[in-house]
């Protein structure tokens, strides 16, 4: 691999990043994808990038105007002053201007004239960036694919002769790839928009070859934001490996913290498992709370709660924290699964963790997070190695997960993560004299001792109150427990 050859950064961090630096200077590329997955817009920031480092840039356009893509930048607050736009298809106004370099109509002009003014716009502007839009003209202009490679051929070598870095547009209109055209180019970006049943329009980008240089392969989620394309590279663990401070993150409920050996461990991931109402949220920002009131940060991603309403229940139980993104704070971030994939989710996390330096995150819930999957095996695989990058950086992780049911000891999760997380906490209802009571306990905690006593949990204005262990009566997880002095249902 070839790290060190000089790159064209693209304007875009997260497509730098995929690409590792940005493209390889004095290449041709292809953008595949399908009319609204963002081609231009790339193009664009590709081209206005250039601008900021001083470099020419050329818009060569078969398939939209000049006010069209003046329209489409002004949409992102940008302006195309600097960069020169070519129009290669006929316009009315062209017909008496022979200083006009594009009236041509595809239908009736031949290719080679149509390459000849390209060729000339080049030579007459020597820009260093070159977008090409689109190629699915020349290829009707071409009439057969022999002469359309051949046309492309010579484009390729001409650009490379004037050391220029070419995008080449492709909307796919095509039957199927353009198999000849990927291996002419030295890299291929191919953009894909998906349409879910329910919810926004998803994003995503795969590098489909880079020759001769590292790049980060797999799916990229991306949006089309206000400011333009933000890409988010996918999640590697192993990359993000840090020196980390051990020690143990307790809650600040002296009988919580005996369940689980004086608390959680830093750079752990603890589940809290148990049907809805039973005290999982509560706990968990507990321990962001106590987090806070020891100076450090803490963020919350909830899926199910409103910030208004988390805001209420955690005062409601007597815990008062200061809401931002500074220590001695928590920032709480109420995510909307139909919205955000799951890459931009992932990204929330990190910049969570690298820029505001939180010390516990709390996701509540994966049950909101599962909705924004699109397969349950996608999950599984993305959050383990989300929980890998935080246990990596020596965060405290909190999971909430709702099983489905109210009662009983066979509840089912919608999604099997226990075996992911080092630390498992289970919460049950179960009847007690005529009264619905909860009960709390930790099944397993990989990093050290844990208690194995099942203990009552309670919640009031006062916090929450972890009761002595329920050494009374067997069968408390089933939720109609046995009394052990008197064999009858409690």
């Amino acid at each position: 691999m070839h790290a060190s050859q000089p790159r064209c950064r693209t304007g875009i961090p997260g497509l730098d990043n995929v690409l590792n630096g940005g493209f390889v200077r004095n290449r041709l590329y292809l953008v595949e994808g399908d009319p609204g997955s963002g081609k231009t817009t790339l193009a664009l920031q590709f081209l206005l990038e250039g601008r900021r480092q001083g470099e020419a840039g050329l818009y060569l356009t078969l398939s939209e105007s000049k006010e069209e893509l003046d329209a489409g930048a002004r949409s992102h607050g940008w302006e195309l002053e600097g960069i020169e736009v070519v129009e290669l298809a006929s316009r009315d106004a062209a017909l008496s201007d022979e200083n006009y370099l594009t009236m041509f109509n595809p239908s009736e002009v031949e290719l080679s004239e149509t390459t000849k003014v390209v060729l000339q716009a080049v030579e007459a502007r020597n820009p260093t960036r070159i977008v090409f839009d689109s190629l699915s003209e020349m290829r009707l202009l071409a009439q057969s694919s022999l002469r359309y490679r051949r046309q492309i051929l010579a484009l390729k070598q001409f650009f490379t002769g004037r050391a220029c870095t070419v995008l080449l547009l492709d909307d796919g209109t095509s039957e199927g790839p353009d198999l000849q055209l990927q291996s002419i180019a030295h890299g291929v970006i191919k953009l894909d928009q998906l349409a879910p049943v329910y919810g926004g329009d998803r994003r995503r980008l795969r590098v489909i070859k880079y020759r001769g240089t590292r790049f980060r392969g797999g799916y990229h989620d991306f949006v089309i934001a206000d400011d333009g394309l933000r890409v988010f590279p996918r999640l590697v663990a192993a990359e993000h490996r840090a020196e980390i401070a051990s020690g143990l993150v307790p809650s600040g409920i002296e009988p919580l913290d005996a369940l689980l050996g004086g608390g959680p461990n830093r750079g752990t991931s603890t589940l809290l498992l148990g049907p809805a109402g039973s005290g999982k949220s509560t706990t968990a920002i507990q321990y962001a709370a106590a987090a806070a009131g020891r100076g450090e940060h803490a963020a919350v991603f909830t899926f199910d709660e409103s910030f208004g309403t988390l805001l209420t229940r955690s005062r409601g139980i007597g815990l008062h924290f200061k809401e931002g993104r500074h220590p001695g704070e928590i920032h709480i971030r109420q995510v909307d699964p139909s919205e955000l994939s799951p890459g931009e989710f992932v990204h929330l996390v990190r910049e969570s963790v690298e820029t505001d330096k939180a010390t516990v995150v709390v996701i509540d819930s994966l049950n909101g997070y599962l909705n924004a999957m699109p397969d349950e095996r996608f999950l599984t695989a993305q959050l383990h190695e989300l929980l890998a990058y935080l246990g990596e950086r020596g965060v405290c992780t909190i999971l909430v997960v709702a099983q489905h049911g109210l009662v009983g000891s066979h509840m089912d999760a919608p999604v099997d993560t226990s075996y992911l997380a080092d630390s498992v906490v289970l919460f049950r209802f179960f009847e007690d004299g005529g009264r619905v009571k909860r009960a709390i306990s930790v099944i397993k905690k990989r990093s050290g001792p844990h208690e194995n006593t099942i203990r009552e949990f309670q919640t009031s204005s006062k916090g929450i109150a972890v009761g002595k262990p329920l050494l009374d009566f067997h069968g408390v997880l089933t939720g109609v427990p046995v009394s052990v002095s008197n064999p009858r249902p409690g």
